[in-house]
Order: C-alpha cells, then sequence, then structure tokens
C-alpha cells in the first residue's frame, strides 16, 4: 500500500493528508549545489555522498511503501561502513574528556556506529513539529560548515549544501505545511549531519572543543532522544515505542503553536552553542558537563510546567 500523504493519527498534530516527500526537493537542493560547487575529488566526500544516496533511496522507499524498521536499520549499517572502513571516518579518541584519549580500534568503529546511525534517527525522531526537523538541521549544518570553512576544511562541502537544501524545504514546511520531509529528508539530513559530527570531532587536534560544539550543534535532537528513551524504559516500554514526550509535545501542551515552540527550542540549541563557543578556558568534560546540567534544568521545567496539564502525555 502506497502512503505518499501522511495519514493523520493519535500521535500526529497534522489534521490534514499532507504529501511527504519534501525529502527529494532537499536531496534534489543538495547534490545540485555539491556536484556544482562541491570537491568530488575528496574521498571522504566521495564515500558520505555513497552513503547519502543509499540513505536517500530507503527513505524515499518507506515514503511511498512501508519499509521494515529491519531493512532501514540494515541500509544504515551499510552507509554507516561505507564511511567508517572506505574513508577511515571515526572516532578515534575522546580527546582527554573523562581522561580517556586515543580508542582501541574496536571500541572506536563501535562508538562510531553509535554515533552515526544515533544522530541519523534523532532528526527523524524530532521531526513532529512543522519547521521543526528542518530548522535543528539548519543550526547544527551552519555550526558545522563555519566551522569547517574557518578552517579549509573539505566537509564544509557537504554542510552549506544541506543548508540551502533545507532553507529551500522550510519555506513550504512552516506554519500550516504544506509539505513533510518524511524518512527521505529527515534520514539523510541525520546522516549527513552524523558524518559531519565525526569529522568535527577529528578536528580537536587543530580546532580545539569539537567535542563540545558538536554536541551543542545537535543539543536538542540529542536531548529530545535521550529523554523519552529514559522515560520510556522508566514506566517499563520499549524505547523504541512512540508516545507523545517529545520536547515539542511538551511545549505544545503548554499552549505554543508550532512556530513559537520552533522557537523556543531553536533558541536553546543556539544557547547551548553559545556556551561552548563562550568558555573557551575550560575543557571539553566541563563543558559537556555543563551542557549535560543546562538539558536536564531544562527538561525538569518543562516537566513542571507541564505536569498538571490535563492534555499532558503521562509519563
Amino acid at each position: 500500500m502506497k502512503k505518499i500523504f501522511d495519514v493523520p493519527n493519535a500521535r500526529t498534530i497534522h489534521e490534514m493528508l499532507t504529501p511527504r516527500l519534501g525529502g527529494l526537493a532537499i536531496f534534489a537542493g543538495f547534490a545540485s549545489a555539491l556536484t556544482i560547487f562541491g570537491d568530488l575529488t575528496s574521498p571522504v566526500i566521495q564515500k558520505a555522498l555513497a552513503g547519502t544516496i543509499m540513505i536517500f533511496f530507503i527513505g524515499l522507499k518507506d515514503d511511498i511503501v512501508p519499509v521494515s524498521p529491519f531493512k532501514k536499520f540494515f541500509v544504515q549499517v551499510l552507509a554507516t561502513g561505507i564511511v567508517m572502513f572506505l574513508s577511515d571516518l571515526r572516532v578515534s579518541s575522546f580527546y582527554g574528556i573523562l581522561g580517556i584519549d586515543k580508542l582501541d580500534d574496536g571500541i572506536s568503529y563501535l562508538f562510531t556506529f553509535m554515533v552515526i546511525v544515533g544522530i541519523t534517527n534523532a532528526i527523524n525522531l524530532i521531526d513532529g513539529v512543522n519547521g521543526l526537523a528542518g530548522t535543528m538541521v539548519m543550526i547544527a549544518g551552519l555550526t558545522f560548515g563555519i566551522t569547517f570553512l574557518e578552517y579549509k576544511d573539505p566537509m564544509a562541502y557537504l554542510a552549506f549544501p544541506l543548508v540551502g537544501g533545507v532553507v529551500g524545504f522550510l519555506r513550504y514546511n512552516f506554519n500550516k505545511a504544506i509539505i513533510f520531509m518524511g524518512d527521505t529528508g529527515s534520514l539523510m539530513s541525520g546522516y549527513l549531519l552524523a558524518v559531519m559530527a565525526i569529522g568535527l570531532v577529528e578536528r580537536a587536534p587543530v580546532i580545539g572543543h569539537t567535542p563540545a560544539l558538536t554536541i551543542a550543534a545537535l543539543f536538542i535532537p540529542i536531548l529530545d532522544t535521550i529523554r523519552v528513551f529514559v522515560l520510556r524504559v522508566l514506566v517499563g516500554r520499549s524505547p523504541f515505542s512512540p508516545d507523545r514526550n517529545h520536547l515539542h509535545h511538551r511545549l505544545l501542551v503548554l499552549g505554543l503553536n508550532h512556530t513559537m515552540t520552533v522557537a523556543v527550542l531553536a533558541i536553546v540549541n543556539l544557547l547551548a552553542i553559545i556556551l561552548v563557543l563562550s568558555l573557551p578556558i575550560l575543557s571539553d568534560t566541563w563543558l559537556i558537563g555543563l551542557l549535560m546540567i543546562y538539558g536536564i534544568v531544562f527538561s525538569l521545567i518543562l516537566e513542571l510546567l507541564t505536569r498538571n496539564k490535563k492534555d499532558a502525555a503521562p509519563l
């Protein structure tokens, strides 16, 4: 059964049939800009593009004909393997975080795999309010792109085309959205951000504080994913079971509309980035610790504000 339109249900917020192939436009914008202006001779760019194409097609198929979670996960494993093994893009060290430096190869590959798959799906999970996922991708993409550009890193050629594709899409995804990015857009964007995140962490010896900056750039997607997983486990449910406990659901319960919800979460994410950039004297361990405290405090405040709201989803 084909499902080109997103059908409203008990968990969704939209009330009308809405096309879910916006990821096609994002991919078209990204691929066009990359092939015209990018450096396709870079091995990392080549492998990242190959992985992106794989993610794009499995997302596109899922947006048209339902694909089993196993098949989507399998393709994500293959796409991750392409950049890990063929271009040797992986987290090789924690660069002093918690006193840990160089990682054994096995741990390095495992951790890199978890990061790429985790971030890829984190963007997909946060795609629940008009404009939210696109805005988070734009913020993270710009953060990565500007940093890479400053140090003349070829990964800037991944960041800016992605941002351009998303900005063009967001015009039709805010307020009463006339199209959604679907799994095509969210998985593809998440995968590219994950690849750039690994690349940025590995620039720590040159740039400094890149582990903390990477977490800050993806602060809301990471926080939201960890938060809902913890809440589900605490009540004895599968961490992968759907619910209405995401950050954007909580803000909507407070009476905020879609645009206000996106604005609040964007500001929270930008403040995380500012926090890291404004405290260069601190180590990555301290900066990541501050980001954790910031996330916990924000989550607790949100829970307190929505606890007595009649429409709030049960924990």
